[in-house]
């Protein structure tokens, strides 16, 4: 299966919701990834994506291949299902 990655920073009104469907998806097993935007690691793995905006999830295949970005907006954790089962 795939990883979901979440980006996210202090002072964003959705991110915790984004955090949430993470948490969920960890859950059910798969591996979820966690970036802070306000630090520099989480700068830089952002800057590799082009992340502007928070919270951004990105959705990659074993080979680390983008399925799918959600930019802004915060996906159910069907929907980020969906984009690995495709």
């Amino acid at each position: 299966m795939g990883k979901v990655k979440v980006f996210v920073k202090d002072g964003c009104y959705k991110c915790p919701s984004a955090k949430e469907v993470g948490a969920v998806l960890k859950k059910e097993g798969l591996e979820v990834l966690y970036y802070d935007m306000d630090t520099v690691d989480g700068l830089a793995e952002a800057s590799y994506y082009g992340i502007l905006s928070t919270p951004t999830l990105i959705v990659e295949d074993r080979d680390e291949n983008t399925l799918a970005d959600f930019r802004g907006v915060v996906p159910t954790p069907q929907q980020i299902k969906e984009v690995l089962h495709r």
